[in-house]
């Protein structure tokens, strides 16, 4: 057996991140920026004013002083012309600031009648003007690598950059295998359940950026996992659940291995999860996981997510780790690297009593993992933890 870190790094010398594509700014959220863009102006183009009011020279403003208005801009619809001394401009928000103009004295420090206006004694110091360029100038960049979000989709949008250079989403080829599993809205038989590792890995991996091709069920024959490989050979990755183990249903080691199967490592020290094996199959790289569900998707956060995150070009970094308190005593850790499930909340992390890696539900009330290194001591509540968020 190897260590998390070993698997860990050996699964990142499997892949590589993929190539780059255009895409529209609509289909941009979500997807990872693969090299830097630069804005094509200044933002805002023309000093703006902040507020509604009247645009003024600053040297104008004195209490009680009274000035002449003589025109009005609004956003979209500068206005043309000098203001001269003892001149202002009605003005409102997101307008250009009129030539000969500094300052916007609010709409509420001023009482105006007809076409003239009186100061009232504050002190009307601050200057409601945003600057040309205050928020970026031409040629600023947004910086890649990233994830970009809704935030970020604003701001090229403010760049005035409507196609995004991403990296192209790897295609992840998942693989259920056993003649246990039928597929949800089937009718099982009496020796059988649903597959479920296959929807929630795709979920996850959707979720991280990926597109997730799930492939029928392959049986515990050679002739079905065979055609299953097959299927999957055109995808980046390709994801097997089950079958990985020594028993004598577990045939994808074999299989794998009679399609091509370069084999990096086989079993790491850690629960759930032992049985995990991973390498390369022609131009794909592959993971086998362990069929119990919960040892699946404890896999797909500590290895799949890491891995997917380097396919899409952010880097070789494993799951983040935050260290937080105890809510409740634990006892000690075997010669294994545990993640259990557990409950973040108020008063700390609370690692649920049972932990058998069949339990969907337990997983499902998680909110993180716990993470106990190898023969950790028994703690108690108050003593620091390490945890993965889910």
């Amino acid at each position: 057996m190897i260590s998390v870190e070993e698997a860990l790094a050996a699964l990142f010398a499997l892949v590589s991140p993929g190539d780059t594509e255009v895409v529209p700014l609509t289909q941009a959220n979500g997807r990872v920026l693969a090299h830097d863009v630069k804005a094509t102006r200044n933002q805002p183009p023309f000093a703006a004013s902040a507020m509604d009011g009247y645009a003024v020279k600053k040297a104008d403003i004195a209490p009680g002083a009274i000035l002449d208005v003589i025109g009005e801009a609004a956003a979209g619809h500068r206005w043309d012309g000098t203001v001269n001394p003892g001149q202002a401009v009605r003005i409102f928000t997101g307008a250009p600031l009129p030539d000969g103009t500094n300052h916007v004295v609010i709409q509420e420090n001023v009482a105006r009648i007809k076409n003239q206006i009186t100061l009232d004694a504050s002190a009307n110091d601050k200057s409601h003007v945003r600057p040309a360029g205050a928020d970026f100038v031409k040629g600023d960049p947004l910086s890649a690598p990233r994830m970009l979000v809704p935030a970020d989709i604003a701001l090229l949008a403010s760049m005035n950059i409507a196609s995004v250079p991403v990296t192209r989403k790897p295609v992840i080829a998942i693989v259920a295998t056993g003649d246990e599993l039928v597929q949800p809205g089937e009718t099982p038989g009496e020796d059988q359940i649903i597959a479920s590792n296959s929807y929630g890995l795709a979920a996850l991996f959707e979720n991280l950026g990926a597109h997730a091709r799930l492939l029928p069920i392959a049986r515990d024959n050679a002739s079905s996992l065979e055609l299953a490989f097959d299927l999957a050979a055109d995808a980046d990755l390709i994801v097997t659940i089950g079958g990985a183990s020594v028993g004598d249903h577990d045939l994808v080691g074999a299989v794998a291995q009679s399609k091509g199967l370069q084999q990096s490592f086989y079993k790491v020290a850690m629960r759930p999860g032992k049985p995990l094996m991973a390498g390369r199959i022609g131009d794909a790289a592959m993971i086998g996981l362990p069929g119990n569900p919960v040892s699946a998707m404890v896999c797909g956060h500590v290895f799949l997510a890491p891995v997917i995150r380097k396919m899409l070009g952010l880097g070789e970094s494993p799951a983040i780790r935050q260290i937080t308190t105890l809510a409740k005593a634990v006892g000690s850790n075997g010669p294994r690297e545990h993640y259990m499930r557990a409950f973040q909340g108020p008063e700390g992390v609370t690692i649920f009593d049972r932990q058998d890696s069949a339990l969907l539900s337990v997983l499902a009330d998680a909110n993180c993992l716990a993470v106990r290194p190898i023969n950790d001591p028994a703690r108690d509540a108050g003593h620091e933890i390490e945890i993965i968020r889910l």
